[in-house]
């Protein structure tokens, strides 16, 4: 039977509900990936991207006081765009509705206004991630529940918004361009997930030294969720209190190499 967030408007060929939750912050499961495990929970707690948040920036003082409209992430994969839109959702205490362009349809996505319309005391903000895949036609469908403020939305994309952004819905939003981490930072977030016991590897004892790490991190290029992914897969190479060495290392990296292609199909 549907909830009331999500009423059955689907046959059996719909895809899945877009994921859903009040802002209040709930455990992660521990089945998810390290890299979902550690998304910062705030925005003072998401490292790099100094541009856009440090003190007295933009962007912070719109949170601070929930006075945003659409906000558009652009920049590369792992660079902190799904970590700063939940971080945003939860501290304005918003309802967080996340969708993929690449799995969603016009169906899901005419749902999921209609509810926000229906709670307007909710204060919907829609994540869409890769916003570059939706057509024209999806795109122009947010355009008047953003208008009017029925959703905030949040498009996450590593395509130039210029581009692939209808200008519509360009001119209705703030744009903010992110950078790829530097090594230091992954770095500094790699370390606390072999010692967080709640969120990360703490319980599991695993150790490596800062040039492991940081050989981690470039081989990695500025891609947390990769970067912490890789940890994850290292570790659970390893028995509990075992270090990563650089030998691990050395045959994860010839045995992890990826193609990539211009298209962005093979990877």
């Amino acid at each position: 039977m549907p909830s009331a967030d999500q009423p059955d408007l689907f046959g059996d060929d719909a895809p899945p509900p877009a994921a859903e939750w009040p802002a209040v912050a709930s455990t992660k499961p521990a089945h998810q990936p390290l890299a979902a495990r550690m998304r910062p929970r705030r925005l003072s707690e998401v490292v790099g991207q100094e541009h856009i948040l440090k003190a007295g920036s933009l962007l912070p003082r719109l949170v601070a006081q929930n006075r945003f409209g659409s906000l558009l992430f652009y920049g590369p994969p792992g660079c902190g765009k799904t970590s700063i839109a939940e971080a945003i959702a939860r501290e304005t205490n918003s309802r967080f509705v996340r969708i993929n362009a690449v799995m969603s349809n016009v169906a899901e996505l005419r749902q999921i206004l209609a509810t926000a319309r229906f709670r307007p005391e909710a204060a919907t903000i829609l994540f869409i991630d890769e916003l570059h895949r939706f057509n024209k036609s999806q795109q122009d469908l947010l355009l008047p529940d953003v208008e009017e403020g029925n959703v905030r939305l949040i498009g996450a994309t590593t395509h130039n918004p210029g581009f692939y952004v209808n200008p519509p819905l360009l001119s209705r939003s703030h744009l903010f361009r992110l950078e790829p981490l530097a090594a230091g930072a992954v770095v500094s977030v790699l370390k606390q997930a072999l010692i967080d016991a709640e969120r990360g590897l703490g319980g599991r004892g695993i150790t490596a030294d800062d040039k492991i790490l940081a050989d981690l991190a470039v081989l990695c290029d500025g891609d947390m969720r990769r970067a912490l992914n890789s940890l994850e897969v290292l570790a659970l190479g390893l028995p509990d209190g075992a270090p990563i060495t650089a030998a691990e290392l050395e045959v994860f990296a010839r045995e992890r190499r990826i193609r990539y292609d211009a298209d962005e199909d093979e990877h």
